[in-house]
This record gives C-alpha cells, sequence and structure tokens, in this order.
C-alpha cells in the first residue's frame, strides 16, 4: 500500500523547489560513482522491467514462488549476502546483510508484491510487458504494475549499489534489508518475519529503517512523512446460515413477500457503523484512544496547506466538496489525524449484465478501517465486535484478512534530518507532514522492542499506484522531475549522509 501523503496534493506549490533537477548538487567525492550510474542507466531500466514481467499478487495467489526467487536473486545481485527466505504462515519473507565494514548500519524494508491489474482497463501498455512510453511534459516512463509501487524505486536503490560497487567503493553504511510478499494484502504475516531471532538481532544494530520511494510530486516538490495510519482490512458477511433467518441459497425473489434477506440484514448492520450522514465512525468506543493532533502536528498542515492547491486538488480526483464542506485546512487535518470506516466494495447476489430476480442468501462488504495514533487493531476489532453483537448482529461474521497498528517518528531522528539533508542537497525544500493518509507496516520497526526511527526516501517521480496505467518516469524531459539517474543518485547522497548526520 502507497504511503499516501501531501505531495500528492502540492501541486501548484513549485515555488517550493529552489532549483530545478539539472542543479542537483553533485558532489565531488563522489563523481566516479555519478559516472557508474549514467554509464549503467539501461542496466538499471532492464532490471525494473525484469522485475515488472514477473507478477506476484498475493491477492490471487499469483507467483508467490517466483516472486520471491527473483527478489532474492536481485538482493545477491546487488551485493547482500545471507539472503535468507523466511518461512511465514502465509509468503515467504526475506532477509539480508550488506556487510560494508562501516560503523553506522541502516534498515531497508522491501516489498515484492503488487496490486492485482485488469489488462482491459490498460490504456498505455500491458501491465505486466514494462512497455517504455513516452508521457507528454514528463519523458519516457516504464509502465506497469508495481512501476512506483514499488518495484521501480526498489530497482533504483539496487541500482545505487550495483554503481557503487562498479566504482570500486564500499556503501557508507551497512544494511539489514527485509521484504515480504504480502504488503497489498495488509501484511498478515510480516510479523513472524521481523520477529525472527535472527532478524531482531541484525535490526536492532540500525539508526533506523527506510523504504525507497518516488518522492515528488508531479510539479517536483517533496516532502518527508513522519508516519502512517494503521488500517484493517477485514470482510464483514451476513448469510441467511449464520443468521437463521432468510434462504441458505439464492432462491426466486417472489419470495422475498415471506423470508427475510440476509443483503438487507448487512446493510442495515453496516450504516450502524457510521454517522447518519455516512461521514465519521460510529462504533462504540472508537475515539477512546484516538491521539489529537499536537499543536506542532497541526502547524505542519498549516504549512503544507498555505503552499497548496486547493482546487487542482480536487479536480485531480473529481470532486467538488470536502466532506461536510469543511474548509481545506481541516480536510487536511481529517487525512493525517481521523480514522475512517470504508466501503471498498459490496458483494452478492447476481452482479452481472442485466437484472435477475433473485433473493441472494449472502452478502459481503469488502472494508478498510484506517486508525491513528493511540488505536490498535486488537482493541478495534474488539470494539467493532462488540458493537454489532450489541445491536443484535452478533450472526454477522467479522473476518479479518490483513492490518497493523498506526506508526510515527520523531522529526528530530538523525533518519528523518538526514532526509531533509539530502532533498535541499537537491534543490527541494521539503515540508514536514505529521502522517501519510494511507499505511505500510512501520509499526513492526518504530514500536517496542525495536523503536526505530522508520520512513521513505527518493527523488523521482511516479504515479498511478493499484490503478490502470501505473508509471515510473525514467527519462526525464521535465525540469522539474527527476529521472531514474538522478533518483540513484539521490540514494547514494542520502546514504552518504546517513553516515555522517549527527546521532
Amino acid at each position: 500500500m502507497p504511503n499516501f501523503s501531501r505531495r500528492t496534493f502540492l501541486a501548484g506549490a513549485a515555488s517550493l523547489a529552489l532549483a530545478s533537477r539539472r542543479s542537483f548538487a553533485a558532489r565531488s567525492d563522489l563523481e566516479p560513482i555519478y559516472a557508474e550510474i549514467k554509464k549503467r542507466h539501461q542496466e538499471a531500466i532492464e532490471r525494473i522491467q525484469r522485475w515488472i514481467h514477473q507478477p506476484t499478487i498475493a491477492a490471487e495467489n499469483v507467483g508467490g514462488e517466483e516472486g520471491v526467487k527473483l527478489a532474492m536473486d536481485l538482493f545477491g545481485e546487488a551485493g547482500f549476502t545471507n539472503v535468507t527466505r523466511i518461512p511465514t504462515d502465509g509468503k515467504p519473507g526475506i532477509f539480508a546483510v550488506y556487510d560494508a565494514g562501516a560503523p553506522r548500519t541502516v534498515g531497508l524494508y522491501f516489498m515484492y508484491d503488487v496490486k492485482q491489474a485488469d489488462a482491459s482497463e490498460w490504456k498505455l501498455g500491458d501491465p505486466w510487458k514494462a512497455s517504455i512510453v513516452q508521457k507528454p511534459g514528463m519523458g519516457k516512463c516504464i509502465i506497469g504494475r508495481g512501476a512506483v509501487n514499488q518495484k521501480g524505486p526498489e530497482a533504483a536503490f539496487l541500482a545505487a549499489l550495483h554503481a557503487i560497487r562498479g566504482a570500486g567503493k564500499k556503501p557508507p553504511v551497512n544494511f539489514v534489508l527485509v521484504a515480504e510478499g504480502e504488503e497489498e494484502i495488509g501484511s498478515p504475516h510480516f510479523p513472524q518475519v521481523v520477529r525472527a531471532p535472527q532478524v531482531m538481532q541484525a535490526l536492532g544494530k540500525c539508526m533506523g529503517i527506510f523504504m525507497p520511494s518516488a518522492g515528488q510530486a508531479i510539479d517536483g516538490t517533496t516532502d518527508v512523512t513522519l508516519g502512517a495510519k494503521g488500517v484493517i482490512e477485514a470482510q464483514i458477511i451476513s448469510s441467511g446460515e449464520k443468521w437463521g433467518r432468510g434462504p441458505s441459497k439464492d432462491v426466486h425473489s417472489s419470495l422475498r413477500a415471506m423470508l427475510d434477506s440476509p443483503a438487507f440484514h448487512l446493510v442495515q448492520a453496516l450504516g450502524t457503523l457510521v454517522t447518519p450522514d455516512g461521514v465519521d465512525p460510529a462504533i462504540d468506543g472508537w475515539f477512546e484512544r484516538v491521539k489529537p493532533l499536537s499543536a506542532a502536528e497541526k502547524k505542519m498542515v498549516a504549512d503544507v496547506v498555505a503552499h497548496g492547491n486547493e482546487q487542482q486538488m480536487k479536480d485531480q480526483f473529481g470532486v467538488k466538496h470536502w466532506e461536510r464542506d469543511v474548509p481545506f485546512e481541516q480536510a487536511m487535518e481529517r487525512l493525517c489525524g481521523w480514522p475512517t470506516v470504508n466501503i471498498e466494495g459490496l458483494v452478492g447476489g447476481y452482479t452481472g449484465q442485466g437484472g435477475k430476480t433473485v433473493l441472494p442468501h449472502q452478502a459481503v462488504a469488502k472494508m478498510d478501517f484506517r486508525l491513528v495514533p493511540d488505536m490498535t487493531v486488537d482493541d478495534c476489532l474488539h470494539k467493532l465486535r462488540a458493537h454489532l453483537d450489541k445491536r443484535g448482529f452478533n450472526d454477522v461474521e467479522v473476518v479479518m484478512t490483513g492490518g497493523y497498528d498506526p506508526n510515527t517518528t520523531a522529526p528530530d531522528a538523525a533518519l528523518i534530518r538526514a532526509q531533509e539533508q539530502t532533498y535541499r542537497r537537491a534543490g527541494q525544500n521539503p515540508l514536514l507532514w505529521p502522517r501519510g493518509g494511507g499505511s505500510w507496516p512501520g509499526y513492526v520497526f518504530t514500536d517496542a522492542p525495536l523503536k526505530l526511527a522508520a520512513g521513505h526516501f527518493g527523488l523521482g517521480h511516479g504515479s498511478g499506484a493499484h490503478a490502470p496505467d501505473e508509471y515510473f518516469l525514467v527519462e526525464s524531459e521535465n525540469p522539474k522531475l527527476f529521472g531514474l539517474d538522478d533518483m540513484v543518485k539521490s540514494f547514494v547522497d542520502y546514504l552518504h549522509d546517513l553516515a555522517a548526520i549527527r546521532s
């Protein structure tokens, strides 16, 4: 799941980009590595394409074995040693180390799975062919599922390691890498990877952990995100069998006159989960542990809003109003500081072309619940179950399919300060953002016992995560946007800043 943050919204704030990508402040001591990056440009593109060619879709149980083997090969080729498959109750994880003999060690979080893709919806290229397409106003892009989320950025980081080795040098920090193949289904088994004794021991030596990302919005601006919401992904199921009322199989709809409807039973249950206008969670006790945004976090939001473009954001999402017509700043505060109850999809009975007069025996709501500090998955699941039971819906099943708690990192963490330093050298003036509206399983690192700083880093641009025509910019013709080579340079610079930053 991408860490959906304020950078998506800052179109129109190009004044924050103090210099163009062409004025990337190269460090003279790293020129041999920069030369290798340029030399290996095509190799880096082909590595991304090779990774995209392999569909690895946990939600459909597609390509899991092939996906983990390819990821392990890519890590080994980049210089990682002891690349180890970590078994779980689901898709396997990966653990690897890179000992450069450096004083400091940095953690890396990778995912090797991607979202589903319906090829019939893709207009610019097949989701698995990784075609190079010219996008007007940008340049050459790779089109494919996982191009930006996350294979493109992750492969760009690996390209940085290849360039360092190609220049006859060593990375300025050591690495501990953990990867999973179930991020796109809520990371249900990732804790089993991180909590393996050898992984915990290695991560305990890290100054922090980060996920490579394409951090530039389409206007060239970047941000530094300090955390992410947690999430519960679940199916809410109403069936005649469990209810003891209504049919146990689909029957003719004329029988509705004498039979109960499991589908309407589900609708009634769902209606209790939110306020009458459908906006806020209304689950009993849901807000008991919600930690309000601090004054410092509200100032971060205000700074972003002051440089943002509200109308362009509305146009981007095809909306005319925020919930309850709240002001822009309040809407943005809700984005990073408010829990949500969302229906992803409703499935029941006949959904094909035309009508079919049936009374369904079962209906399912696919849902997600976004959590903010100090909410927890366990507490929220307990409250959801108690809420439904109290209202007579004890037969309605709640089946959690994935999820995890929110995470937060302090703005003065060395990992974060190094990000800001690298971005500024690249001509950016990044703003801090309290928490992404999306989710990633960073809590396994930020919570006890590890208590590591965690975040995302990387210049470069891409978009369309989870959507058709996902893309990743590899050869930029836009002076505000970094192409692949400059993105790889940003990783090289960041590693050196991490090595030198005061802890």
